[in-house]
């Protein structure tokens, strides 16, 4: 039982459901003027600074399908902006050498800005219309300010999920051995 709990799949499955059932239903009513804090999309981001651009792309896909099956966007759509969130917020925290905990924080919040942009255009792309306005600019800042303050805890809660271990996080990568 145990080694079933220590796979990645399932803390990743069971974490995913734990976070759409708060995104859904606890922090839809609490509101900052009018912007919805996106826990699962801060879930997604922590888990490409913590895990990598590979882990961050396929986390935030997941991420991204699972909030698609509840909201009224076109399937894919979300799942598609948070995989490729993953992916840069993974790639971006993998050009530093070493991770402090305030980098991650900014790459967080980064990610998650640049996520909340691209979710309107690729939203106008497959046609649907009023979501790309000015006020995308607010939500982007007030969601990534959100994410920001949430990342201490989300990183080390997807590396967690992950199952990635600490001696095999701070190892350099084999690719120096070569």
């Amino acid at each position: 039982m145990i080694e079933l709990l220590n796979r990645p799949v399932l803390r990743l499955v069971l974490l995913g459901f734990v976070a759409l059932a708060l995104q859904t239903t606890l922090l839809a009513d609490m509101t900052l003027d009018g912007v919805v804090v996106q826990l699962m999309l801060c879930l997604s981001v922590a888990a490409g600074v913590s895990g990598g651009s590979e882990r961050g792309a396929l986390v935030g896909f997941m991420f991204g399908a699972m909030f698609d099956l509840v909201l009224s966007t076109p399937l894919g759509l979300t799942a598609l902006v948070y995989g490729l969130a993953g992916f840069v917020a993974g790639y971006v925290n993998s050009l530093t050498a070493n991770h402090p905990w305030w980098l991650g924080s900014i790459v967080v919040a980064s990610s998650t800005a640049l996520a909340t942009f691209v979710h309107p255009i690729f939203a106008s792309w497959v046609g649907v219309d009023g979501w790309l306005t000015l006020r995308v600019v607010q939500v982007a800042g007030v969601v990534a300010a959100f994410n920001a303050v949430l990342s201490p805890l989300a990183v080390p809660l997807m590396r967690w999920a992950l199952v990635i271990r600490r001696r095999a996080r701070l190892a350099p990568p084999p690719e120096i051995f070569l």
